[in-house]
């Protein structure tokens, strides 16, 4: 079990449970984020991931347990609220428009504009500038911010979303499997972004069920199986190979192995 890393958190869940009808999503999950910090949310799929990232970033009240920041207990009636608390989601389908440009898609939501009255309009050249900007200081290199963003991969696709997030002052960024669709090579390329983001102070928390991918850059591991958590555990104090048997669900297998075993046929000879 994690021993504490003596930084205060910047966000804290503590025995958070949420239910759908009879399911029981959540029961009794705590997570602690902490700056420069990427803590990777581990778990098969149905573990309960995905409400734990609904309820952080608002869009899902918890039916109990409390959500902290810098350890005042706060409620979020919408994801605008968890948003204004410094809490930027980037889920796995990047809610991106392909045929805008790159530096609409940076913006959407908040574009910068020029002129007055019925004559204001979208500030293309400002917007260009601000995310050719962002974008190189987060070692992102597109060569025009103007070109489609469906033109981009998908690790590229995932690395602007980091970077807009870290732009419009994120202090907590949660990954929704960024890797799960992705190569080799386009994997390490969001991998090496994710760094970037934990350099830069930001609490990142990694959502995968890819635990290659999780102890490349990960700090600290939770890991989730139905709805509850099986651990949290520093780097130092886990492998690789202890985090892939809890979410392979190891001590089930070994029992399912032995079952088997007991009703093996005996060998023979040819």
């Amino acid at each position: 079990m994690m021993t504490e890393s003596g930084s205060s958190p910047m966000v804290e869940l503590r025995n958070v449970t949420k239910s759908f009808g009879n399911v029981r999503a959540l029961q009794g999950v705590s997570v602690r984020i902490v700056s420069g910090e990427v803590h990777c949310l581990l778990g098969d799929n149905g573990a309960g991931k995905s409400t734990l990232i609904k309820v952080l970033s608002g869009v899902h009240p918890p039916d109990n347990g409390d959500i902290l920041i810098d350890g005042s207990p706060v409620r979020f009636g919408s994801p605008r609220d968890a948003l204004h608390a410094g809490i930027a989601t980037a889920y796995q389908d990047l809610a991106m428009i392909p045929l805008m440009s790159v530096s609409r898609n940076f913006f959407l939501g908040a574009e910068p504009v020029k002129g007055w009255g019925p004559f204001r309009r979208f500030d293309v050249t400002t917007a260009d500038e601000v995310t050719r900007v962002e974008l190189n200081r987060m070692g992102i290199a597109i060569r025009d911010t103007s070109q489609p963003v469906g033109t981009l991969s998908g690790g590229e696709r995932q690395s602007v979303a980091i970077a807009r997030a870290v732009y419009f002052g994120a202090r907590v960024l949660i990954l929704d499997e960024p890797t799960a669709a992705l190569g080799v090579k386009e994997a390490g390329v969001v991998l090496r972004y994710i760094a970037r983001a934990r350099e830069q102070g930001l609490g990142v928390i990694f959502i995968t069920h890819n635990a290659h991918h999780a102890w490349a850059i990960g700090d600290v591991f939770t890991v989730l199986s139905r709805g509850r958590s099986l651990g949290t555990f520093r780097k130092e104090e886990t492998t690789r190979e202890a985090i892939i048997s809890m979410m392979a669900g190891g001590a089930a297998l070994e029992e399912l192995e032995h079952e088997l075993g007991q009703h093996a046929p005996p060998h023979t000879r040819d």
